[in-house]
């Protein structure tokens, strides 16, 4: 009964109208008062800041800020695939017939998740990562790749949480959110970035001018508050790295895996 009332909450606050006016009222100059509390509240480490926090103009400001330069090592190796954004993985694992399977207990579609995109047959049997940024963490969403753009899509949605509960509870939310495509062309093929819109995230944006030639830790976008990013690797061209699971925390320019040749 608690768990069918607080998915009912979250369907009605789940309204882009209320996602626009927590946006706005992040990016006013009036928020800029809770930077301090909100840094405090969440444990983030403001000297890694790239600038000092009286500089910041608002909530938003500070939430989509730099880091001091030095401070994410990129794997530069060619094989690499690294983690875009400093997360929680909150799923992994191989793609079987174009299904993802058991991401906190619920099944998705390539066909869902891609909006029916002819692309999502190059992964129907590969590999995927699920990362989850929360508001603790640094929210710029960097190329896990040196490669290509080769096409973008945005694709409208709702604005579920994609915590723990919105995972859990919610019925798919990952393919029902608001989605950002970007695809990109590599040594070994091709990978797609999901960037996945979130409650209370007023929009995600791509940096300008986007590059049609990324190197790997590039940035490529940022979240305005905490969302998720999901990374499809094409059939037969990657290794996950040893060690990582469900529950891991990565760093952006970590590796995450290695590429090789189509088998």
């Amino acid at each position: 009964m608690a768990k069918r009332f607080f998915r009912l909450l979250t369907e009605l606050s789940s309204r882009k109208s209320v996602s626009r006016l927590t946006g706005a009222f992040a990016k006013s100059k009036i928020s800029r008062s809770l930077i301090p509390w909100f840094a405090k509240s969440y444990g983030i480490r403001i000297e890694d800041a790239e600038k000092p926090v009286a500089e910041y103009k608002s909530l938003n400001d500070f939430f989509t800020r730099r880091l001091k330069s030095g401070l994410r090592p990129i794997d530069t190796t060619a094989e690499a695939l690294i983690s875009p954004v400093d997360a929680a993985i909150t799923g992994m694992g191989t793609i079987a017939s174009g299904q993802i399977v058991n991401v906190k207990g619920q099944d998705y579609t390539l066909e869902e998740l891609l909006n029916k995109s002819p692309r999502q047959l190059n992964y129907k049997d590969g590999f995927y990562y699920v990362l989850y940024l929360s508001p603790t963490d640094y929210h710029r969403i960097h190329s896990p790749v040196s490669g290509t753009v080769i096409e973008k899509e945005h694709i409208p949605g709702k604005v579920y949480p994609v915590n723990e509960f919105g995972l859990r509870y919610m019925r798919r939310v990952l393919s029902r959110n608001e989605r950002l495509v970007t695809y990109l062309k590599h040594p070994f093929g091709e990978l797609a970035v999901v960037k996945v819109g979130a409650l209370n995230v007023s929009s995600i944006q791509y940096v300008e001018p986007l590059p049609n030639e990324l190197a790997a830790g590039d940035e490529l976008a940022y979240f305005e508050f905490g969302s998720t990013v999901v990374l499809l690797m094409e059939n037969g061209t990657f290794d996950p790295r040893d060690g990582l699971a469900i529950g891991s925390k990565v760093k952006m320019g970590e590796r995450l895996g290695t590429f090789h040749s189509k088998k």
